[in-house]
């Protein structure tokens, strides 16, 4: 197995976009164990679903968790200064979204405001697509689901890729999203990630404060 870096879990809100009160509930609980929360933010364009999350409605809720921010848009360089406002610590964007342009405009805005911006990929993306931004970003994701939609099936085609990018960058944060469980959970890991995001597995547990403890584990 390859050496990782700090093994995180982070939980995912993944709300219905009209759900505050999903939103507030588990933001809550996971203040109860987790550091971090990851916000999906889907426009309905580059994903066939909308989710729960604006700025302003980020900031209402009050929370101290360090926020990490999915922006699965098409437009996503339209929205990075709002959730830099807003208080995210890191910032995701898509591989598919961007051009050399505006994957520079985007190191930029990361180096000049001290937040981490991670290069998605989504599950049918070859990473060589992606090849000329791997320049402007030091952190990578990969999904392990079609972006959008909860409750997914875990693709395996994804393990070659995240195998790939552990090799290629040692020192980086690979994250995986999608799909989480013991039994993933435990094959990302050994693919080389060592951040883990995770909405259903941790929510839907009877108590996800050992559900969290469980996915650290595996």
């Amino acid at each position: 197995m390859l050496k990782l870096l700090q093994m995180e879990v982070i939980p995912s809100l993944n709300c219905h976009f009209k759900d505050v009160a999903c939103a507030r509930e588990r933001t809550r609980a996971a203040e109860g164990f987790s550091g971090w929360i990851h916000l999906d933010i889907a426009d309905g364009r580059f994903t066939f679903n909308k989710t729960w999350g604006s700025p302003a409605e980020w900031k209402a809720l009050n929370s101290k968790l360090k926020l990490e921010v999915h922006l699965m848009v098409e437009e996503p360089e339209k929205q990075i200064m709002d959730w830099i406002e807003a208080g995210a610590e890191r910032i995701i964007v898509h591989a598919e979204t961007l051009s050399a342009e505006t994957a520079e405009r985007i190191e930029a805005l990361g180096k000049e405001h001290a937040v981490e911006m991670m290069l998605a990929f989504s599950p049918e993306t070859r990473l060589e697509t992606g090849r000329e931004y791997f320049k402007r970003f030091s952190e990578y994701q990969i999904l392990a689901v079609y972006p959008g939609l909860p409750d997914q099936v875990f693709l395996p085609i994804v393990l070659e890729k995240i195998r790939f990018l552990r090799e290629s960058f040692p020192k980086s944060n690979i994250e995986v999203d999608g799909g989480i469980n013991l039994e993933t959970a435990r094959a990302v890991k050994a693919a080389g990630a060592n951040i883990l995001i995770s909405a259903s597995y941790l929510f839907e547990a009877k108590d996800p404060k050992i559900a969290h403890k469980e996915l650290l584990a595996a």
